[in-house]
């Protein structure tokens, strides 16, 4: 999800709810504590150089039952955010902790926002022969018989 959808659906709601996809709902008591423009800098295992840019939604479980973060609150920090940051019509990233961090991506079901479960994946697949032979039994991407070296 772009910011500009979460913008978009926000006035819509009366509360703000998010829901991991096995069904769990974040507490209802959870703040937005932060929120902020990461960039990402890396090289793939195929020797590419790229940069990804999202922004980020830190969600932290309370004890704070007392209050409860409306949609109105919710798009006031985004626009501060915007201003302050010059954050842009970027992918929205969520952090949630339950075992450890979790970063999710961020869908809409027409009620909750759901924190949907991000996977790795080899970005560089043609340079590791994984596009050859689909059937085939997958190499480990950055092994020393992957063609990546």
């Amino acid at each position: 999800m772009k910011l500009s959808e979460i913008k978009n659906i926000l006035p819509s709601l009366d509360t703000v709810v998010f829901q991991l996809e096995n069904g769990t709902f974040v507490p209802e008591h959870f703040h937005v504590t932060e929120v902020g423009k990461i960039t990402r800098h890396f090289i793939d295992c195929g020797g590419t150089i790229r940069n990804e840019n999202v922004i980020n939604f830190q969600l932290w479980d309370a004890d704070d039952y007392e209050h409860r973060l409306k949609p109105a609150k919710l798009l006031h920090i985004i626009q501060l955010s915007e201003e302050k940051l010059g954050i842009t019509d970027t992918t929205i990233e969520v952090e949630y902790q339950s075992e450890t961090i979790g970063k999710y991506d961020l869908d809409f079901d027409g009620r909750h926002f759901i924190l949907k479960n991000k996977q790795t994946a080899c970005l560089a697949d043609d340079a590791c022969g994984l596009q050859d032979d689909q059937n085939a039994q997958k190499k480990s991407c950055c092994s020393s018989d992957s063609g990546c070296n």
